[in-house]
């Protein structure tokens, strides 16, 4: 990979991520309502989701596709179903733990599961990975190197956007009200069901 070409997927490659996504919605969600310290742990949970799909686009995006078969199909449903239960919980819960009556519970498994699950939980990234990358691979180097060195990339600037929502959400969850981190929660909590449905209505190609 030329340098030119790096820069150029290095430019398409922060204007992707600075896109806010269901990971992000919940690395917000959860600094506003649990502190930074949740926010960071979701942000390291993703990084480890991403970077799984990263080595499976490296190894081979279709021959992965292809075992799994239908299988795929059955992930995008599983994926789709578990961001909707999850907007629908953090809808419905939205500031009740918010009147002092009762401190805010931590998600089963943790916060870095939940982020890992959160972006395992939509294929569509790993199809994007596969579709995106060989867009910049130079057929004549070493294929696995330039995916790996994309693959950092991606990785250490989502973690640069993702830690910065992390970082500024859990200052925000201590100034603001305690009206405006509820709207905020259900808010969250809408983006995630819409994701999922949005997940569930479309077909892998």
């Amino acid at each position: 990979m030329s340098l030119e070409t790096y820069a150029a997927y290095l430019i398409a490659c922060i204007v992707i991520i600075i896109v806010p996504g269901p990971t992000v919605t919940l690395i917000v969600a959860n600094s506003l309502k649990h502190g930074t310290r949740a926010g960071l742990l979701n942000v390291a949970g993703t990084q480890f989701g991403l970077g799984i799909m990263v080595l499976v686009a490296g190894i081979g995006l279709s021959s992965v596709v292809a075992t799994l078969g239908h299988g795929f199909e059955w992930l995008r449903l599983a994926g789709a179903a578990y961001l909707i239960w999850l907007g629908w919980k953090m809808f419905r819960s939205a500031g009740a733990d918010l009147d002092g009556t009762a401190p805010a519970k931590p998600p089963r498994g943790g916060f870095f599961l939940q982020g890992a699950l959160v972006a395992l939980s939509n294929p569509k990234t790993l199809l994007f990975f596969g579709a995106f990358f060989p867009q910049f691979l130079d057929p004549a180097r070493d294929h696995a190197t330039q995916i790996a060195i994309m693959g950092a990339t991606a990785l250490f600037f989502a973690a640069l956007s993702d830690g910065a929502y992390a970082l500024l959400s859990g200052k925000a969850g201590h100034l603001l009200s305690r009206n405006r981190v509820r709207l905020l929660s259900k808010l969250s909590g809408g983006f995630l069901i819409g994701g999922g449905a949005w997940l569930a209505s479309t077909r892998a190609s």
